[in-house]
């Protein structure tokens, strides 16, 4: 029988006890720790002490690279993150790192199954960037959730596609937007075997086209009798934030 892990992420920035409280108090087996990509030696020094401590704990501690000001980096590597751990149980620490760290994580949680929660500390220190931002540690409180409904794997598949395929002197068609999903399989084609093209024209707005448009992830454009297809910027950070699911 597949043992069940607590597992939880951190964004690492300017804590110390805020991360070392809630891992102590629900006996995590795996940490992991969201490090800036930046410098090292823009790094605390503090960093270091906190993963000697961890690990003294017995918790595997883990580190992953991310841009903690970038939303949708922190966005997919946490999405990332859960699917890697879809048999576990996986909180996500908000209140660690930055604050754009912070709501791609939330988000990310509000696109899985994993809990976020807020760590409360015992008081906040000076403004010193090169101090820790808070001490102690008071409990945590599991914040509510809103779940937002994230593109499918099918549309994720033609986002990658897409990226992938544009190019200066070529943008994708509809027409080869249909190939390519029959040549990978993709299920709104491959579960329904349409008769013909028209078919096969009417599952791929209504599957692909029309959702991802709507949600301004993709962009239409007609040229002659023909339609070109390219990502929008939003659609790039989306692809970033749930390519996963590749």
């Amino acid at each position: 029988m597949q043992s069940i892990d607590e597992v939880h992420i951190a964004p690492l920035g300017f804590e110390y006890d805020r991360i070392l409280g809630p891992v102590r108090e629900h006996g995590v087996d795996i940490l992991y720790l969201l490090e800036h990509d930046g410098p090292e030696s823009d790094h605390p020094d503090y960093h270091d002490a906190l993963k000697e401590e961890l690990e003294a704990e017995g918790i595997d501690v883990r580190s992953r690279t991310v841009d903690l000001m970038d939303i949708y980096d922190v966005l997919g590597i946490v999405t990332t993150l859960v699917s890697e751990h879809r048999d576990d149980i996986v909180r996500v620490n908000v209140a660690s790192g930055s604050k754009l760290s912070a709501v791609g994580a939330a988000i990310a949680c509000m696109a899985t199954d994993a809990t976020a929660y807020y760590v409360h500390p015992e008081g906040y220190a000076h403004a010193d960037r090169e101090e820790r931002q808070s001490y102690g540690y008071t409990g945590e409180e599991v914040l509510p959730t809103y779940p937002i409904e994230s593109p499918t794997r099918d549309q994720v598949s033609v986002m990658n596609y897409l990226q992938e395929s544009d190019t200066e002197v070529y943008t994708p068609k509809k027409k080869d937007i249909i190939g390519y999903s029959e040549e990978a399989g993709l299920s709104f084609i491959a579960d329904s075997n349409p008769a013909n093209d028209k078919a096969k024209f009417a599952l791929l707005n209504a599957n692909i086209i029309d959702p991802l448009q709507r949600d301004d992830y993709i962009e239409v454009r007609k040229v002659g009798r023909q339609k070109q297809v390219t990502l929008t910027d939003t659609g790039h950070d989306v692809l970033r934030a749930f390519r996963h699911k590749l």
